[in-house]
C-alpha cells in the first residue's frame, strides 16, 4: 500500500474530470485499493447519478456512510446538498428557536437551492464534518463532471463573499430595523420592497434575515474552513480522463484551474487506453489458420485497433507534455462496465502497477 499512497494517498482523495471518463469507477477503485490495505475509507459522491452504487455492486445509497460488504473496512455515501445544508444550519443556530425559523422560512428555502454555489458548498462542507470527525483514514471524492465540479472547488470562496458582502450586511440590517419599525414610513428600503413584493413576502424576508443574523459569522467561518480544507496537504486531487480528444484538451484545462486556484495535483489517470503490444498480429499466420476471407476480415478489425491504439498512444503524449512532473497512469480498455468488487480491484491492480512503474499491459 505505501507505494500507492503519494500519488493516490492523502486523508482527503478528490476525483476530477470531464463526464463519461469512468471518473467514478476509478474513484471507487481508489477507495476499495486502500481498504484492501487496512485503512477505513469512505467514498462519497455528490453526483445524483446512481453510477456510484453501480459500481459497488449496491442497489442504492443514502446520506448516511454504508459499508461495502467484503470490501474491508470500505463506506460508501450519497451527499443531499439540501440536506447537509439544512444540517449545517441547524448545527450553528444560537437556539432551537433560531434554528426553527430559519428552516422553516419560506426565503430560506428558496436561498438554499437559488444562491451560487449554496449547495455545492454544503456538499463540501459535509466532507469537512466527516474529515473532522476521525471517523475514516481516508475520503475519496467523486465530484461531479468538471464543468460542475468547478463550481464545486469555487463555492466556499463564493459563498464566503455573500456572507461577507456588502448587499447581505445592508439587508441584516434593515431586517434588524424593520423588527423595530416594519410598519413606519421611514423605513424607505422596506418600503420599495414591500410595495413591489407584497406585505406577506416582505415579512417573510425580515424574519429570514432576523433569523440567519446570528450565524452569519459562524457560516462565513465554516465557508473559510472548508476552502482551507481543500488546500491542506493531507488533500489531494486525482484528475482522471479518456484518450478521447475532448477529454484531454478539458483535463488540461481543468489542471490550469487547480493550479490557478492552487490546488494540489497529484496523480493523472487515463481511462480506457488501447494499448499498441496487445494488437500485433501476423497476416500469413491469420490466413493459415482462418482462411483468406476471414483472415481479411480480421486484419481489417486489427487495422482499425491500431489506429486507434495509436491515436490513444498520441494523447498520452500529449498529456505528458502538458503534465510534465506527472506521468499518466494508464488504464487499458477493459470493454464492459465495472459493476463488482472484483472489476474495481481490477483496475485497482492496474493503478498500483502503474505507480510501481509497471506498464499498464503487464497488469493482467
Amino acid at each position: 500500500m505505501s507505494s500507492q499512497r503519494a500519488p493516490l494517498g492523502g486523508r482527503l482523495c478528490i476525483c476530477v474530470g470531464a463526464g463519461g471518463v469512468g471518473k467514478t469507477t476509478v474513484a471507487a477503485a481508489i477507495a476499495c485499493l486502500r481498504a484492501a490495505g487496512g485503512e477505513r475509507v469512505a467514498v462519497v459522491t455528490i453526483d445524483p447519478a446512481p453510477r456510484l452504487a453501480q459500481a459497488l455492486g449496491l442497489d442504492e445509497l443514502s446520506g448516511e456512510p454504508r459499508r461495502v460488504a467484503g470490501a474491508g473496512e470500505l463506506w460508501a455515501m450519497r451527499l443531499d446538498p439540501k440536506r447537509t445544508l439544512d444540517e449545517l444550519i441547524a448545527s450553528l443556530a444560537p437556539n432551537d428557536q433560531a434554528r426553527e425559523r430559519a428552516l422553516s422560512n419560506r426565503i430560506y428555502r428558496e436561498l438554499s437551492s437559488a444562491v451560487a454555489g449554496s449547495q455545492e458548498f454544503s456538499a463540501v462542507a459535509k466532507l469537512y464534518e466527516l474529515d473532522r470527525s476521525g471517523a475514516f483514514d481516508a475520503i475519496v471524492l467523486d465530484t461531479p463532471p468538471s464543468r460542475n465540479a468547478l463550481d464545486f472547488l469555487d463555492a466556499p470562496a463564493r459563498l464566503t463573499h455573500f456572507f461577507e458582502g456588502r448587499a447581505l450586511r445592508v439587508m441584516l440590517a434593515q431586517g434588524g430595523f424593520a423588527t423595530r419599525a416594519a410598519s413606519r414610513a421611514s423605513a424607505p428600503f422596506l418600503g420599495v420592497l414591500g410595495r413591489l413584493t407584497g406585505a406577506g413576502v416582505l415579512r417573510e424576508i425580515t424574519a429570514f434575515f432576523t433569523a440567519i443574523a446570528g450565524m452569519i459569522d459562524a457560516l462565513a467561518e465554516r465557508a473559510a474552513a472548508v476552502a482551507a480544507l481543500l488546500r491542506e496537504e493531507s488533500t489531494s486531487f486525482v484528475l482522471v480522463s479518456s484518450p478521447r480528444r475532448e477529454a484531454v484538451e478539458e483535463a488540461i484545462a481543468f489542471a490550469g484551474e487547480l493550479r490557478h486556484a492552487q490546488l494540489r495535483l497529484s496523480a493523472l489517470v487515463v481511462n480506457r487506453v488501447h494499448p499498441l503490444d496487445a494488437l500485433a498480429a501476423d497476416p500469413a499466420a491469420l490466413e493459415a489458420l482462418l482462411g483468406p476471407r476471414l483472415a481479411a476480415l480480421v486484419a481489417a478489425q486489427c487495422g482499425e485497433l491500431v489506429a486507434l491504439a495509436e491515436a490513444d498512444t498520441a494523447a498520452l503524449d500529449r498529456l505528458r507534455e502538458a503534465f510534465a512532473a506527472l506521468e499518466p497512469m494508464a488504464i487499458p480498455d477493459l470493454g464492459d462496465e465495472i459493476e463488482d468488487l472484483g472489476g474495481l480491484a481490477r483496475i485497482g491492480r492496474y493503478l498500483e502497477r502503474s505507480t510501481n512503474g509497471t506498464s499498464p499491459s503487464a497488469a493482467q
